[in-house]
């Protein structure tokens, strides 16, 4: 009993980690360290301690390639940019691919960008924006993401 209770207090705590990541993403376009690091340390207890999609090896390997994906993605955006002020990703994205990777493992990881891609898209082209808050589109990719790969997979 005490085992379900814990996995539940996990989820409800990771869950408030991703809404307020979200909310601070979409108002103020940075993601903080304070929601981010706890969301890293509850995926690490979870995918260690309880039945999960994935495998700690392979949630570790996620981890390491979101990081290394969003690093090379930022590193040209860096190289390329034209203004000095705003760059279209941030190391904050660079650490939510990370988290993201240990979460879903490398499969998951990569639908969850797919998703991410599709909704950030339609909703940037919809708003007319040129900057687009990752984190909630990301969020909604994962979320789907560990369905598809719950019930299809």
């Amino acid at each position: 009993m005490f085992f379900y209770t814990f996995f539940i207090l996990l989820l409800l705590s990771a869950t408030f980690c991703v809404w307020r990541i979200s909310v601070a993403d979409f108002r103020r376009r940075i993601i903080p360290d304070a929601y981010l690091f706890p969301l890293l340390l509850i995926g690490l207890v979870i995918i260690h301690f309880f039945p999960w999609i994935c495998t700690t090896a392979e949630s570790i390997i996620g981890a390491v390639s979101g990081y290394i994906l969003a690093s090379i993605v930022g590193l040209i955006f860096e190289k390329y940019k034209q203004d000095k002020i705003n760059t279209p990703i941030g190391m904050g994205d660079i650490k939510l691919l990370a988290v993201g990777g240990l979460w879903l493992g490398t499969t998951g990881l990569a639908i969850a960008l797919i998703f991410a891609c599709i909704f950030g898209t339609i909703w940037g082209h919809k708003h007319k924006q040129k900057f687009i808050p990752f984190a909630p589109f990301f969020f909604m990719g994962g979320f789907l993401s560990f369905i598809t790969i719950l019930f299809l997979l």
